[in-house]
């Protein structure tokens, strides 16, 4: 089989919007990367990033003697936590101001990511604020550069436009997507992924399983959309059992890193439509809930509910994973079943009633849902008609497995 012969130690550069180096030891390019930003005249920077994970995981190791050697003078904003928050925003932009930052590194997954990409833009922006942004107060045309240095494979931020940031007194998680927050460079590297946990592990990679879901069916999908969705979920059912298996096994790391990029740039292309809409309501009520977890509880609905209108291209997508679909509508429940399943077969078997949401929370996420800024887009792009009583079913049908409400029928 050809992946056998792809040498994983060779560190390639694959061009999309982003210079993105993917490759065991591409960490390495930081050097290169550092070299190149100075020819620019960029002498100062932001590390944007979690609390220990960066230097958990290597990276740190790396960067700081690059940026030493190439004397480029930075400080550390180590405040993000998972589904950051638009305080924390504008703290990191506050320390960027102070050392006059003319770049920023985001390190980490897409917490470190998004938040980077946001405090670029408001380096350049000074007069607003994070929650100006996220309340689609000004559009910006420009950023300063980003580059991000990815720890995980899930989310595809290292190759695409969009960010999203939390405001928690609104109860809103908004996306942005502007091209001026492109990475100009980014990192793949699978040996900073070997210390993830397993359930980090799986919850990242079913986070681009979903982008690739929407990206593939959205009203605006393509066939270049489709034909990355359909080669994600080849590479997913293939090397997710290994690194869950063993997780220092750099060849799933490296395919599970590829796959996660290819599904960040399908849904750059193909959008997303329910279940991110979907979710963002339940992790900003809950930010402590796991975006991949939360994607992966509300996804069998949204299947079993998009199927009929999108049938045809989710059989083909899925054949890996659910063989046999002619993607007819009768096979629309089955279909969802069998999603349900691979996921509970993994071990990933929460539903939202088990995370502490119940039918009383319905009403309140459904109008998260329909009110957050941006998610009204995402919702205009699902291949059905997204109405309220649509958004509601597929929350409350997602309180228990879907395989238990087709028992008691």
């Amino acid at each position: 089989m050809w992946k056998k012969s792809m040498n994983i130690h060779e560190v390639k550069e694959l061009r999309c919007k982003t210079d993105l180096f993917l490759g065991v030891g591409a960490i390495q390019k930081i050097d290169s990367i550092c070299k190149d930003l100075v020819a620019d005249e960029i002498d100062s920077i932001l590390i944007v990033t979690g609390r220990s994970s960066y230097k958990k995981c290597g990276a740190w190791e790396v960067v700081e003697p690059a940026l030493q050697k190439h004397n480029i003078s930075y400080e550390v904003y180590n405040g993000i936590t998972p589904n950051p928050d638009n305080s924390q925003v504008d703290e990191a932009v506050e320390i960027g101001k102070k050392i006059g930052a003319k770049a920023v590194f985001g390190i980490g997954g897409g917490s470190p990511i998004d938040a980077a990409k946001s405090v670029a833009i408001l380096l350049e922006y000074t007069q607003n604020n994070c929650r100006q942004l996220y309340s689609y107060e000004f559009t910006p045309t420009k950023a300063v550069p980003i580059v991000a240095i990815n720890t995980t494979h899930g989310t595809g931020t290292e190759v695409d436009r969009f960010a999203v940031v939390s405001i928690p007194e609104l109860g809103h998680k908004p996306a942005i997507a502007y091209d001026c927050i492109y990475p100009l460079y980014a990192i793949d590297d699978p040996a900073l992924m070997q210390g993830l946990p397993a359930n980090q592990t799986l919850f990242v990679t079913i986070d681009a399983v979903n982008h690739i879901v929407e990206a593939a069916t959205t009203t605006v999908a393509t066939p270049y959309s489709i034909l990355l969705a359909k080669e994600t979920v080849r590479l997913i059912v293939e090397y997710l059992p290994k690194a869950i298996e063993d997780p220092r096994d750099l060849e799933a790391r490296y395919y599970l890193l590829y796959a996660s990029a290819l599904a960040g740039i399908s849904f750059d292309n193909g959008m997303l439509h329910l279940t991110h809409a979907l979710e963002h309501p339940l992790s900003a009520v809950k930010p402590e809930l796991a975006h991949g977890l939360g994607l992966a509880m509300i996804l069998p609905s949204v299947l079993k509910a998009i199927y009929p209108a999108a049938g045809p291209v989710l059989a083909d997508v899925f054949e890996p994973m659910v063989p046999g679909m002619e993607g007819k509508v009768e096979e629309s429940e089955s279909f969802a079943l069998a999603i349900e399943k691979w996921l509970f077969d993994l071990g990933v078997t929460s539903k939202l009633d088990d995370e502490g949401y119940t039918k009383e929370d319905i009403s309140r996420l459904t109008e998260l849902a329909m009110t957050t800024p941006s998610l009204d887009l995402l919702l205009s792009l699902a291949p059905i008609d997204a109405t309220k009583d649509v958004v509601a079913g597929i929350y409350s049908e997602s309180l228990v497995a879907l395989k238990d409400q087709v028992a008691v029928r």
